[in-house]
């Protein structure tokens, strides 16, 4: 599984973070289980609103809002209805081509930030599929970030950050110079 340089080779980095994918989701699941079985929030009992279901406050900077979020990540997209399939589908579409870049992957970095797009977009397509909307819960508006989001949402926009970096800063190093 090392190559001949000492490194990880591909399917050693694509095993890697192939098991990063469940646990992402297993974690985002639990957490999610968490906050739904918490009567403070009376989540499935507000499932219809768009308004916050209740807030535990935790500190000045951070506290646990329980919102049914319709739309993508960070709210973006709002959807119902048939809107809410297609997100589905845009969604499922978007982590198996994903899925299928990450075992194929040929540096470690891209294959992480795969693996947390991946678990990250599977996580929230699981809520969307069951309740039609996803459960977001953090909220640090207390450090001026306006958005509630989730394990989930977390790790689709590190991942999302670390594939920019990866893609586009770590890439050009790779590339033959002329």
């Amino acid at each position: 599984m090392i190559g001949a340089t000492g490194a990880p080779s591909l399917a050693a980095r694509s095993a890697l973070a192939g098991l990063l994918v469940p646990l992402i989701v297993a974690v985002d699941q639990f957490a999610k289980w968490l906050v739904l079985n918490e009567p403070r929030f009376n989540a499935l009992g507000c499932l219809e609103r768009t308004t916050p279901c209740g807030k535990i406050e935790i500190s000045g900077i951070f506290d646990l809002t329980m919102l049914w979020n319709r739309g993508m990540s960070y709210g973006l997209f709002q959807s119902e209805g048939a809107m809410r399939w297609v997100l589905v589908g845009v969604t499922l579409a978007i982590a198996i081509g994903f899925a299928v870049w990450l075992l194929r992957a040929s540096r470690w970095l891209t294959a992480l930030a795969l693996a947390l797009v991946v678990g990250g977009a599977i996580g929230n397509l699981i809520d969307r599929v069951r309740f039609g909307a996803v459960v977001d819960f953090f909220d640090f508006s207390g450090l001026f970030f306006p958005y509630v989001f989730n394990v989930a949402d977390a790790a689709i926009t590190v991942g999302a950050v670390l594939l920019f970096f990866d893609q586009f800063l770590l890439s050009r190093k790779d590339a033959p110079q002329d």
